[in-house]
């Protein structure tokens, strides 16, 4: 069990890069601490893979060093960093019984014979495998097989992390809820490091207690998947996250006011540090923008309403701008003529995709 520190660390597969575009994995400095529940987030090519590897030692990184607890294993092989990876597909003993998977890699460390078998049979039953305990592996499903390959890296107790390279790809639909929330229960009963690898924000946000949102090579943001949502840190993280994403759309903003064409809309928070050629945008969840009747809010015009079974969303343009919206369930709208009330609680400016601070706005004493 181990914290794992990231010192300056950069990768770049090319022999010569010359500057960030270069780097698949550009600079980062992070620490997992030690029993943490952690998810590398974003989609393919955006690096999580390559900061795999890197940690798990299947590559070296081009600087910087990685370090467990206050060990240095920058150079060290993957074998010498005592940590167990589970892969995007299966990786199992066809010719062995699902007993003896799960007892290999404690039989192959010199595990005692009956802590080796109670261990075995611990992770059988949490993974829901002890009816096929001693059926070959073979004859199983790509789901069961996966299983078992969950269950050889969850089966050593000494490990300093568990690596997971997109664990649930070939999972049944109808399985992976359950498994992630297994996971879940099984990583609060073994305080053991855990980094989840996913492009899927539902696995991400169900299994990790802090997700590390990555895009083009870099880390955009670190979070509780509250923080995610509530309180994106770059318009990527508010496209990404979420379904629909959050609403950025162009604007231009004076102190506490924000113009989207000539529709006002009162923030609150001021914004005096804008520079000149800055790309200003305002952000704003479809949860917290409302559908409402025309003259009830600002004017939008209604392209359709999607039914999702939780709610309906509608698909608006405000300003000449697509955007999405939330449909109270007590709000009919005839017609395509409408109004949009906006949560202003919830508003967010960005300046060059990353979010501002702003300053809060004193109001009059009553």
């Amino acid at each position: 069990m181990a914290r794992i520190t990231l010192d300056h660390l950069a990768h770049a597969y090319g022999p010569a890069p010359k500057g960030p575009q270069d780097y698949a994995l550009k600079e980062i400095d992070h620490v997992w601490e030690q029993g943490g529940a952690y998810a590398l987030l974003g989609p393919s090519g955006c690096g999580k893979t390559t900061l795999l590897n890197i940690i798990s030692g299947l590559v070296r990184p081009s600087r910087g060093r990685i370090l467990f607890d206050d060990r240095d294993v920058t150079d060290l092989p993957t074998e010498a960093r005592n940590i167990a990876q589970v892969f995007q597909f299966p990786v199992v003993y066809d010719t062995m019984t699902v007993r003896e998977n799960l007892a290999f890699p404690l039989k192959n460390r010199h595990v005692p014979a009956d802590r080796t078998a109670a261990r075995a049979e611990e992770i059988a039953r949490l993974l829901d495998l002890t009816r096929v305990l001693d059926r070959k592996a073979r004859n199983l499903t790509a789901d069961m097989k996966q299983k078992i390959s969950l269950g050889r890296g969850l089966v050593r107790s000494d490990v300093a992390a568990i690596l997971f390279d997109e664990p649930l790809t070939v999972i049944d639909p109808h399985l992976k809820w359950q498994l992630r929330s297994t996971l879940k229960e099984i990583h609060r009963l073994l305080d053991i490091t855990m980094i989840y690898v996913t492009h899927d924000q539902t696995e991400a946000l169900t299994f990790a207690d802090k997700v590390v949102v990555m895009h083009d090579g870099a880390v955009v943001q670190t979070g509780t998947p509250e923080e995610l949502f509530e309180r994106p840190a770059h318009t990527f993280v508010g496209h990404f996250i979420g379904s629909p994403g959050m609403n950025v759309l162009p604007c231009r903003v004076d102190g506490a006011t924000a113009y989207l064409d000539n529709e006002a809309i009162k923030l609150l928070r001021a914004y005096p540090a804008l520079r000149q050629g800055q790309r200003i945008e305002l952000g704003i969840r479809p949860e917290f923008v409302q559908l409402q009747p025309k003259g009830f809010g600002f004017p939008a015009r209604v392209r359709r309403i999607d039914d999702i079974g939780r709610a309906r969303i509608a698909r608006v343009e405000m300003a000449g701008r697509a955007m999405s919206a939330s449909v109270p369930d007590n709000v009919s709208v005839t017609g395509d003529e409408a109004a949009l009330f906006f949560d202003t609680r919830h508003v967010h400016i960005y300046a060059d995709g990353h979010l501002m601070a702003g300053e809060p706005v004193r109001r009059p004493a009553s």
